[in-house]
């Protein structure tokens, strides 16, 4: 497998959540940093994604229940490195991009870093989806005090404390209930500018309204949610280190 260089960015696991994606995967997997482990969850494809996955040398866990997150959650269960990144497997995303990411995590700079879609041609990202992304930001400005603009699915942050969250969700609102979790836990949530490509193949949540409405109405379940008990990133990470 071909794989991007960066020596200064420390070993992280990159979780890829993967639905009938064979065709973004060859692109996806190969920009993933050197020495990195990509973990590709199989959430149920009926194309050749896992053997696509594996023959490229990516670790391929299957994940039954369907959802985006339990397809990311089985992912962050499999990871063993200190820092976890999630991409999401379509191509819409470069991964070579979270090696930026890792840095911050890794210096003490941040405790989560996420990246913002900036779209790069006409379509990538389609107006209904880009209008809930906009609400949704809007209300957890208001639930957390968090200036954020995006909930895109590029992050990173370090896997004991993301495991202390006590993360839930099976549905979309999983990446909207870790910067939750987060923002009430104390954490240092960053933005970072990313490109954002069209898809390669169909969406299968923001690419209707439909599949945009169900987004959102998981996500408001979310933002309704009390905030639990959860260890601060120092906490957990101290130990880590």
């Amino acid at each position: 497998m071909s794989r991007v260089t960066d020596l200064t960015a420390p070993r992280a696991d990159v979780v890829l959540p993967c639905l009938d994606e064979a065709a973004a995967l060859p692109w996806v997997l190969e920009r993933i940093p050197a020495g990195w482990r990509a973990i590709v969850v199989d959430n149920g494809s009926t194309d050749a994604s896992a053997a696509i996955a594996r023959s490229l040398g990516a670790t391929v866990v299957h994940e039954p229940r369907r959802g985006f997150g339990a397809a990311c959650h089985a992912g962050l269960l499999a990871a063993d490195a200190d820092i976890v990144c999630f991409c999401d497997c379509d191509a819409s995303l470069d991964p070579g991009l979270l090696a930026g990411f890792v840095r911050r995590v890794a210096d003490g700079d941040a405790d989560l870093v996420l990246g913002r879609r900036r779209p790069q041609e006409r379509g990538a990202w389609p107006v209904h989806a880009r209008l809930g992304n906009v609400a949704l930001s809007r209300m957890v400005r208001r639930r957390t005090g968090a200036a954020l603009h995006d909930l895109g699915p590029l992050r990173a942050a370090r896997r004991e404390p993301l495991l202390a969250l006590g993360l839930t969700d099976r549905r979309s609102g999983y990446p909207l209930q870790m910067v939750v979790r987060a923002a009430d836990a104390g954490w240092r949530i960053e933005e970072r500018d990313v490109p954002y490509r069209p898809r390669t193949g169909k969406s299968k949540v923001t690419g209707t309204w439909r599949g945009t409405w169900h987004a959102v109405r998981d996500m408001r379940a979310v933002l309704r949610q009390p905030p639990p008990a959860a260890a601060s990133p120092g906490d957990r990470a101290g130990a880590a280190r």
